[in-house]
């Protein structure tokens, strides 16, 4: 089992759409993966038509095992229509900066949520990282085999990349140092000046770390939320990127 985290403390860069799109194309390819929803605001659990119930989101497994409480993992996990499953956030999560302070080793308490024997069925847990540099995201990121990082290709992107590369430094030094970056994923690309040249300082700055797929600013995303269903099971241009990123990422690891 491998656990990628996909993150960017940036907002609207994609995040949420990689997730649940990488995972719709590795489950294609034959892989059995499960996504979690670690931002407190929901979206990937709203994209996949999560409806309220009385089962643990994610906010009760880890404030659980804060307290050393029974691991309710297998309770939490939900399958979406398309038979992707799942582990939904709730609002409830906003509070996790509350319950996670005074915890014992509180950078781990996620690592230790999916570290329960019913995971090892998954080839890939996919995390859904919040737009944040908080406590959160060191979870994730502790927890996690690599990183995928959906950049924008505007204005600043640059400088958003480089924050977040100073905290996978500090986690790599301090509390994961098997953590790596699976890849640098281009976002939102139009034929704009600055988005070709956003593109090209990355590529020229990081090399093979970019993806040599990017994915385009197109309506399908959109689309594809309001429908709850992948950009894949759409058969969308952007379905067809992302089934070309999953690819990519399924040959990088087999070198």
């Amino acid at each position: 089992m491998k656990v990628i985290a996909i993150a960017n403390q940036k907002g609207g860069v994609g995040k949420t759409t990689t997730t649940l799109n990488l995972a719709a194309g590795l489950q294609e390819k034959g892989k059995k993966v499960l996504v979690v929803d670690l931002d407190p605001q929901s979206n990937l659990s709203e994209y996949l038509d999560h409806q309220q119930d009385d089962l643990p989101t994610i906010s009760e497994l880890l404030s659980g095992a804060t307290t050393g409480g029974e691991n309710l993992v297998g309770q939490a996990i939900r399958t979406n229509h398309e038979g992707i499953d799942y582990i939904p956030s709730s609002i409830a999560l906003s509070s996790a900066d509350y319950f996670l302070i005074n915890a014992i080793s509180r950078e781990t308490v996620l690592k230790r949520v999916l570290q329960a024997d019913c995971l090892d069925v998954y080839d890939y847990i996919l995390v859904d990282c919040l737009p944040s540099l908080g406590i959160l995201l060191i979870n994730a990121l502790t927890a996690s085999d690599s990183v995928i990082i959906p950049v924008q290709t505007q204005k600043f992107a640059k400088d958003g990349l480089s924050q977040l590369q100073n905290v996978l430094n500090m986690v790599k030094s301090n509390l994961n140092p098997r953590l790596s970056v699976g890849g640098i994923l281009l976002t939102l690309q139009d034929d704009t000046n600055m988005s070709k040249a956003v593109e090209d300082a990355l590529r020229n700055e990081y090399g093979d770390l970019v993806f040599k797929t990017a994915i385009r600013r197109l309506a399908d995303a959109t689309y594809s939320s309001y429908e709850h269903t992948s950009l894949i099971a759409m058969k969308s241009r952007l379905g067809r990127q992302y089934q070309d990123v999953a690819s990519e990422m399924l040959n990088k690891e087999a070198v």
